[in-house]
């Protein structure tokens, strides 16, 4: 099966499973996916991930979810801002901030895919991915 939005398809498997308290989330690998997966963990919303090659040609990136000692998720949600049928850009003035800072905000830029707090200092714009808080 075929999806449009991939990245929405990724955010949806990982709140799931965050939801129903799993250990790891499967999603289907892609180099936006793992570039995604990278920044959700240099963050500290996730533990870790990995690159998995199955029986089938496509990988697939196992991403550990971190839950607090009192078994409380540390990723409270995520948002897909921009889509497949309305994309959303930011200039370098104009990235949000999300919670007041508590949150953040995953971009795509010319420079690869950063939060918003290190775009802002890089000066540059981009895509707004995601919101994660």
């Amino acid at each position: 099966m075929s999806t449009t939005d991939v990245i929405a398809d990724m955010l949806t498997r990982v709140r799931n499973a965050n939801m129903v308290g799993a250990d790891f989330a499967l999603v289907p690998s892609s180099s936006i996916k793992i570039d995604i997966a990278r920044v959700l963990k240099e963050e500290g919303f996730i533990k870790d991930y990995e690159i998995l090659r199955g029986n089938t040609p496509q990988r697939v990136i196992k991403v550990h979810l971190k839950y607090t000692a009192e078994k409380e998720p540390v990723l409270k949600g995520l948002k897909r801002v921009s889509k497949p049928g309305l994309r959303v850009y930011a200039g370098k003035g104009e990235i949000p901030r999300i919670y007041g800072g508590l949150g953040i905000a995953i971009l795509s830029t010319t420079q690869g895919v950063m939060v918003g707090k290190e775009a802002w200092r890089r000066g540059i714009g981009g895509e707004v991915l995601c919101y994660v808080w």
